[in-house]
C-alpha cells in the first residue's frame, strides 16, 4: 500500500460503520478543482462503495472569502440535504491528523453527471421536458435554506453584485494578461448592476454537469466549494450560460427553457423571477468563466497540480468571450482563411509532427487506457488540435487584429502595446462601449480567436449566424 492508501484505510477503520477492509481507490477523471475518488470497501454486508472529495495534492488550504474549504462544503450539503435537496450523505470531514489533506468521505450515489450525455442520451429523454423546472425548484429550495441556524452565516461571504464584478475584474487584472471583450463585459456589468436583491444562500456552480440524475430526475448536487451568500439568480443566470448546454440548443443547460426554469422556482419559492436579473447574471457567467479559465492556466505555471487539463481549459476563455459577444454586441464577422502549411518544404513538417503525436494519444493511447489516463490523453490530443490550428491561423489573426488598433488609434506600434492600451482603455472609461468601431474590432478579434481555440463550439455558429442575419 502506498502511504495515502495507508492513510485512508485508516480513516476509512475509525470512521466508516462496518467497516473491514479496503479493496480499492482510485481517482476518477475530470474534477480540475478538486479530487474525487471512488472508494471499495469490504463491509460487513458486503462490497460497498463510497466517494471522497479532497483538495488537489492533499494539501490543507485556508478558506478564502470566495473558496469557503471543503469542510464547509461538507456542512453546505448536510444543510442542503436537511433542506430537500438531494444530496449524498456526508459521513466523515477529514483532519489534520488524517495526514490525507482537506476533504470528506461521503455516501456514493449512482447517476449521471456528464453534461453531454444528460442533454444526448435516449435514457433520459423522458426526464429532459421536466428538468429545467425541476432545476427551478431545487434552487428555489437552496435559496430558502436557513442560514442562521445552519452557521453558514458564520462561515460564507456575503458578495453583493458590485462586489462579486469587481472581485472576477481584479482576478483577472491580476493575471496581466489583455484580453478586451473581459474588460468590455466587465463595464457593461458594472453599467447594469442589479438595483435590490434579497440576500439568500448562492450556490455558485449549479449547471449542468454539476449535478447527478437519473431517468426519474436529480440525484444530487454537486460541487458546492463555491458557494456564498448573495443575489439568487447568480444561480438561475449561471445555468443558462452556454458553456454549460454541452453543443445542445436549449438555453437552459442545453435541455430546457427560461419559462420553464422560471416557472419552478416561483412553484417552490413563490416569488417572481425577473428575466433581465436572470440575462445580468448569465452575462456575468460568461465574463466570470473567462476569467476562471485563465487562472486554470495561472495554476498550472505556478500550482502544485501541473496537470494537461489546466492549460486547455485556459484556452476556453475565448469560448466564453465569444459568448458575452452574441449577448452583448452581435453583428458582422469574417473569419481569416488559414495558411495552406502543405507548401512548407520541410520534410516532415511541423505540423505533421504534430498530428503523429495527437493521433498517437488519440488512437494507440486512448485505446489502452481507462479512467483519468484515458481521459487526460484525449485533453492533450485536443490541445495539439488546437496548436495545428494557431500554427495556420494565428500569424494572419494577430496581424489583422494589430492593423485594425493601428487604423482605430490611428498611430503605429506593438500588438502588445496597443491591445494594452484597449484594455487600458475601457478600464478607464475613456472608451465608449457604444463606439462601433470598438465592437466590430472585438468581434472580429474574439470570432477569430474561437476559431483557434474550439471551431465546434456553438458560440462560433452563433456569432456567425448574427453576422449572416445582418448582411
Amino acid at each position: 500500500m502506498s502511504a495515502f492508501e495507508e492513510a485512508l484505510a485508516r480513516v476509512l477503520q475509525q470512521h466508516i460503520a462496518d467497516y473491514r477492509s479496503m479493496k480499492s481507490v482510485d481517482r476518477l477523471s475530470g474534477g480540475a478543482s478538486q479530487e474525487t475518488y471512488r472508494i471499495i470497501i469490504e463491509s460487513g454486508d458486503g462490497e460497498r462503495m463510497l466517494a471522497m472529495r479532497r483538495t488537489p495534492g492533499g494539501m490543507h488550504v485556508e478558506p478564502t472569502p470566495g473558496h469557503p474549504g471543503l469542510p464547509t462544503e461538507a456542512l453546505l450539503m448536510q444543510s442542503a440535504r436537511a433542506a430537500g435537496v438531494p444530496e449524498p450523505e456526508v459521513y466523515y470531514v477529514l483532519e489534520a491528523a488524517d495526514e490525507l489533506g482537506d476533504g470528506f468521505i461521503m455516501e456514493w450515489l449512482e447517476g449521471e453527471a456528464l453534461g453531454a450525455r444528460i442533454v444526448r442520451s435516449e435514457r433520459f429523454e423522458g426526464i429532459r421536458p421536466k428538468l429545467a423546472y425541476e432545476c427551478g425548484k431545487v434552487m428555489a429550495r437552496i435559496h430558502a435554506i436557513d442560514l442562521a441556524r445552519t452557521g453558514l452565516e458564520q462561515r460564507l461571504a456575503h458578495v453583493s453584485p458590485k462586489d462579486f464584478v469587481d472581485q472576477t475584474w481584479t482576478n483577472y487584472k491580476n493575471l496581466a494578461t489583455p484580453q478586451p471583450m473581459i474588460d468590455y463585459a466587465a463595464r457593461w456589468l458594472m453599467d447594469n448592476l442589479p438595483d435590490d436583491y434579497e440576500p439568500a444562500l448562492v450556490h455558485n456552480d449549479f449547471r449542468n454537469g454539476n449535478f447527478m440524475l437519473d431517468e426519474n430526475g436529480i440525484v444530487a448536487v454537486l460541487d458546492w466549494e463555491l458557494a456564498h451568500i448573495g443575489d439568487p439568480m447568480r444561480d438561475l443566470g449561471w445555468i443558462c450560460v452556454n458553456s454549460w448546454r454541452f453543443g445542445a440548443d436549449k438555453p437552459v443547460g442545453g435541455f430546457g427553457e427560461y419559462e420553464d426554469l422560471f416557472a419552478g422556482y416561483e412553484a417552490e419559492s413563490g416569488k417572481p423571477v425577473d428575466p433581465a436579473r436572470v440575462k445580468f447574471w448569465e452575462v456575468f457567467g460568461s465574463f466570470w468563466w473567462a476569467v476562471g479559465c485563465l487562472g486554470m492556466a495561472e495554476h498550472y505555471r505556478s500550482g502544485p497540480d501541473k496537470t494537461v487539463e489546466r492549460p486547455a481549459i485556459g484556452r476556453r476563455s475565448s469560448e466564453c468571450q465569444v459568448d458575452c459577444v452574441n449577448l452583448l454586441i452581435p453583428g458582422d464577422v469574417q473569419l481569416i482563411e488559414p495558411d495552406d502549411t502543405s507548401q512548407d518544404v520541410d520534410m516532415p513538417r511541423a505540423d505533421e509532427l504534430l498530428v503523429s503525436v495527437r493521433d498517437f494519444l488519440r488512437n494507440d493511447v486512448m485505446n489502452v487506457t481507462q479512467g483519468r489516463n484515458n481521459f487526460m490523453a484525449r485533453v492533450a490530443s485536443n490541445s495539439l488540435d488546437i496548436v495545428l490550428r494557431e500554427w495556420a491561423i494565428a500569424s494572419r489573426h494577430k496581424q489583422a487584429e494589430r492593423e485594425r488598433l493601428e487604423a482605430f488609434y490611428e498611430q503605429k506600434g506593438t500588438l502588445a502595446d496597443l491591445r494594452w492600451r484597449l484594455v487600458n482603455g475601457l478600464r478607464d472609461g475613456s472608451l465608449s462601449l457604444d463606439d462601433e468601431r470598438l465592437t466590430a474590432h472585438l468581434r472580429q478579434t474574439v470570432v477569430n480567436q474561437i476559431a483557434i481555440d474550439q471551431p465546434r463550439y456553438t458560440g462560433l455558429a452563433t456569432a456567425l449566424k448574427a453576422a449572416s442575419a445582418g448582411s
